[in-house]
């Protein structure tokens, strides 16, 4: 009405008195236009693409003005507008949505999700980053593709995820999962720290994955820097759903898998076995024995186990979850229930059961957040059980098939061999683990309470104190029983084992943060302190001496012991990182922390860890002129320096023993004698880390793609000495900082999306490669010794060192021809005589290949139609070699089971073979470690596929959103590896990787799913 007015003044005061009439005229035409134009109320619901589940909180705004509403608990809103305004819908993690409000009253979006996300805000230490921001080398998990990974370990989502991070596991429920990130980082411990919901915690085995709304990984210096001693090895960060404001949202999700073994070994049956070994008996002049003799009352023909059918059955896994998330501004909650079993494929009552509880309070008041996290887990496992010296698996596979699986006779009903008629020491896996009782109960409580309050604008300061408490019970009982030959376990034998004890950590840290813009530049300045405590307490009590069936509680030993320790460790650390930001194109970063703990003595507690990093986005700059279909393109490096502090507590301390006697003439005198021998001038291991990369973005940032290229050096790692044996220490040796090595690599991933057509898909895919070399080892370079491989300086650590075969001596003349091999005979195997001295020793043994995978890689896709989806997720590595100490056993040639290989063995009428002639007691050594047994690591493996229906459901009913799916995992796998899974999860020590020894298998697993949403 404002125009109007002007107009009326007008006419008035400028115009004619006879035009008066023609300006009412016009000014009633004007009015009449201007109250078409009036705003009028528009309302509307904003609902998610991906769930069709209402958003509150969406910002809706009329574009160009500072008109704006969010929409509430049931992502409704209501907003003025005319219909020439045009509305704009825009929510973190979706794409922007603007539409011309026109005739429309009712005006209902659908938001898309952001897949480019260049703008999606990430966690990073102590706080949260742009990802378009980022200086430093952080992998952002894809979480919707991990979590279709079935898993009770958070860290096995990681696999194949991101670039330069390496995972291994088994199909042992409940198992140990190793990651590695770039590669190999000490000789001690190579295991990355992990971060949840800004709690230290050792590892996520305890926590349910599918409470985990995010996962990051903190690569080079620049990004752990921030963790200090921590974070030599990366740092994974892992943050769980919080509550958002709006009404009540509960979601059930219900999963059922059946596990099973994929490829079993190729062994011989009765008839091949006791071809083979009565062969070997007679090549060393033995008579056969008495169960492999068709000639004697004793011969074995009524038993043919085949101990892998008999073993391997189905097991079953399930997870059932149960999630409540909503609430107000004030005070926002997401509880999670999550509850999961997996029960052995192996016979046996091994399995997992896990029950956790998950609950984040979050809220603001004005200036003043706050928020809290109470977790509590509930665990059971009943482990697997190894005889001393064996693994169980590879005793498994070698058990032979004239033992049967029960036998009423023997003392516990399982079967066993004896002396006199099989002559084997054959172990029966079923039988010692389902009687032996091996259980482990965990019950942790993790809370979390932090405020922080917003002093001025731009400086906050946040408090948070965390607590952390693992209580657990190990308890092992072995009762009497007769398992054969060797597989004896009398009373005095008969043990019960029981440790119980506890782990306290708690951490208090105060943080200053402080924002400042100043027109084109921005300052981003963290500065805290940090206080940690840990707590570890251990009871140990022994019980030996069990009559046959007797209650298995100490009180009825024949004899105890008992002993107990407790150690406190505690941390002071200072924090401080600066961001700095000139006109979105120039970045620059930089992190100090100063640790101090008392795991070293005062003279070495305190280390400084740094870094420095930069990026330039090019694609900002107006000089440059880029096509159309380029949108980014950012340079970035960093460089910094990190710790690792992963050490005994009171390693520096030489313990003694005051209580040594000695003989001195013919008399006992008191003394003091070293019991081991430590370095007092022990201190942290360092690792520096230099980091370049190029980030691009083309098509509307549709497809992303990184190349990264970095180098690792890691000094003063702490390696054990050796001492002359005067010194009295025991073991002979002295761990201090006297090691080095060099990690280096590239790293690529790619991501494609394409969201604009009926049939939406996103595409992704990284690889990385790692190549590795020691640089020092002790003080005089003395090559470090582990199973089939040796570390040198100048090479891989862990690299294959065996002979190397030359074929099988054929008569006497090609034995007489040949370098001296002593013990050798006719139908042996011919190794090679590398160094040339004529005779075959330790001096001929060489370097095989590396056993780290000189790449590893992944692939992701998922696509929808409709109500359909599907994903699938490969991954693999390659370029190592591995040491298949399975196929060595069964290839051996003794009493153990063969593999079939070994039928086609030599004899004077099937030359034409490189199976050497079994013979008992392998006189030659054919067994010994050579390239017989050394294949190639390479694999790709299909490690996930799925397949979902969203089942439509009627607009009001009180179910929002319904799926059902079916899942598989290991469905897969490409490699011409012997063993039952190229991906064994005991190829992960520092100095024997690659070793096959026996590790679960990872199982095929085919899963039924349901997801409800109320």
């Amino acid at each position: 009405m404002k125009t109007n007015q002007r107009l009326f003044f007008y006419c008035n005061f400028l115009l004619p008195r006879k035009e008066w009439l023609l300006a009412i005229v016009v000014m009633l035409f004007s009015t009449y236009t201007l109250s078409a134009q009036e705003a009028k109320v528009i309302q509307g619901t904003v609902t998610s693409t991906k769930d069709a589940m209402s958003l509150p909180g969406v910002n809706v705004s009329i574009k160009g003005t500072n008109t704006v509403t969010v929409t509430g608990f049931n992502g409704e809103y209501s907003i003025k507008a005319t219909p020439k305004d045009v509305l704009v819908f825009s929510y973190i993690g979706f794409s922007n949505q603007e539409i011309t409000v026109g005739n429309k009253s009712l005006i209902n979006i659908v938001l898309n999700d952001d897949l480019n996300k260049l703008d999606e805000v990430v966690v990073i230490g102590y706080g949260t980053q742009k990802k378009s921001d980022l200086s430093g080398s952080v992998g952002i998990v894809n979480m919707e593709s991990a979590k279709k990974t079935v898993t009770y370990d958070a860290a096995k989502m990681l696999q194949g995820q991101v670039a330069g991070v390496t995972v291994q596991s088994s199909g042992e429920p409940g198992g140990f999962v190793n990651i590695k990130i770039r590669g190999l980082n000490s000789f001690t411990n190579n295991n990355p720290l992990f971060v949840i919901d800004g709690m230290i915690v050792d590892s996520p085995f305890d926590f349910a994955p599918g409470d985990i709304e995010s996962m990051q990984v903190l690569k080079d210096a620049s990004s752990a820097a921030i963790y200090g001693v921590r974070g030599a090895n990366g740092v994974v960060i892992i943050t769980t759903k919080k509550g958002k404001a709006g009404k009540l949202n509960i979601k059930y999700k219900s999963l059922v898998g059946f596990q099973n073994v994929s490829k079993k070994w190729s062994v011989t049956d009765r008839v091949g076995y006791q071809t083979i070994t009565s062969a070997a008996e007679k090549n060393a002049g033995l008579s056969v024995a008495p169960g492999n003799d068709p000639t004697n009352p004793l011969y074995i023909s009524n038993v043919d186990t085949n101990w892998q059918n008999a073993a391997y059955e189905t097991g079953v896994i399930e997870n059932h979850s149960l999630a409540f998330n909503g609430g107000a501004e004030e005070l926002a909650y997401n509880m999670n229930m999550d509850y999961f079993k997996n029960s052995s494929y192996i016979k046996s009552p091994q399995d997992y059961e896990r029950l956790s509880m998950n609950l984040n309070l979050n809220g603001k008041k004005g200036k003043f957040k706050y928020g809290t996290k109470i977790g509590y887990t509930q665990s059971d496992k009943e482990n697997f059980n190894s005889y001393v010296g064996e693994n169980a698996v590879g005793a498994l596979v070698g058990a032979i098939p004239t033992m049967p699986v029960y036998d009423a006779n023997r003392l516990g009903g399982y079967g066993g061999t004896t002396n006199l008629t099989q002559r084997a020491i054959s172990l029966n896996v079923i039988g010692f683990n389902n009687l032996i009782e091996n259980n482990g109960k965990r019950n942790r409580f993790i809370g979390d309470v932090w405020g922080e309050y917003e002093i001025v604008k731009g400086l906050k300061y946040k408090i948070d104190a965390s607590f952390d408490r693992l209580d657990y019970e190990n308890r092992r009982y072995i009762p009497q029983s007769d398992l054969g030959w060797y597989y004896i376990t009398t009373k005095e034998e008969a043990s019960l084992d029981i440790s119980t004890g506890s782990n306290d950590k708690t951490f208090f840290n105060n943080t200053l943060t402080y924002s400042l813009d100043i027109e084109k530049h921005k300052f981003d300045i963290l500065a805290g302190w940090v206080q940690e405590r840990n707590d570890s307490y251990n009871h140990w009590s022994r019980g030996v001496g069990y009559d046959s069936g007797e209650i298995s509680k100490l009180q009825y030993a024949d004899d105890t012991s008992t002993g107990e320790s407790n150690v406190t460790i505690t941390g002071k650390s200072y924090i401080s990182r600066i961001n700095y930001s000139y006109d979105d194109r120039y970045l620059l970063q930089a992190n100090f922390r100063q640790d101090k703990t008392s795991l070293f003595s005062e003279k070495n507690n305190t280390a400084n860890n740094y870094s420095f990093s930069g990026a330039w986005k090019l694609s900002n700059e107006k000089f440059i002129h880029l096509p159309e279909w380029v949108n980014t393109i950012k340079l970035r490096g960093s460089y910094g320096k990190l710790g690792n502090n992963t050490i005994p507590p009171y390693f520096f301390a030489t313990t003694i023993n005051s209580f040594a006697g000695y003989d001195f003439n013919n008399q006992l005198a008191p003394g003091t004698t070293v019991v081991a021998s430590l370095d007092p001038n022990v201190r942290w291991e360092d690792v520096k880390t230099t980091d370049v990369a190029l980030e691009l973005g083309l098509f509307n940032n549709d497809l992303q793609f990184t190349a990264e290229y970095f180098v690792k050096n890691s000094t003063n790692l702490l390696v054990d000495v050796p001492l002359p044996f005067s010194t009295g220490a025991f073991p002979a040796s002295i761990r201090t900082n006297a090691g080095a090595m060099r990690n280096k690599g590239f790293e690529f991933s790619t991501t494609y999306n394409n969201n604009d057509n009926a049939f939406k898909y996103s595409i992704s895919a990284n690889i990385g490669t790692l190549k590795n070399e020691v640089l020092q080892i002790g003080i005089n370079g003395n090559p470090i010794y582990g199973a089939a491989s040796k570390t040198v300086v100048g090479r891989s650590i862990g690299e294959i060192f065996a002979y190397e075969t030359a074929g099988i001596f054929q008569n006497a003349a090609d034995l007489a021809a040949s370098p001296t091999q002593t013990n050798a005979g006719v139908g042996d195997i011919k190794f090679k005589d590398i160094n040339g001295d004529g005779m075959i020793s330790d001096l001929d043994r060489t370097f095989q290949g590396i056993t780290i995978p000189k790449y590893s890689y992944g692939f992701n896709f998922s696509g929808s139609y409709k109500n359909w989806d599907i994903a699938m997720f490969w991954q693999g590595a390659g370029g190592n070699k591995v040491f298949n100490s399975i196929y060595r056993n069964l290839m051996a040639g003794q009493y153990g089971n063969h593999s079939t290989d070994e039928l086609n063995y030599w004899t004077p009428t099937n030359t034409n073979t490189n199976v050497p002639r079994p013979i008992i007691g392998d006189p030659n050594a054919n067994g010994r470690d050579s390239n017989r047994f050394i294949e190639n690591g390479d694999y790709l493996r299909l490690q996930t596929m799925e397949i979902g229906y969203q089942i439509p459901v009627p607009s009001k009913s009180f179910i929002q959103k319904a799926k059902v799916y079916v899942n598989g995992q290991n469905l897969l796998t490409i490699s011409k590896y012997k063993g039952s899974d190229p991906d064994f999860n005991s190829n992960d020590g520092s100095f024997s990787r690659g070793y096959d020894g026996g590790s679960f298998p990872n199982p095929r697993t085919v899963s039924l799913g349901l997801e409800v949403n109320f």
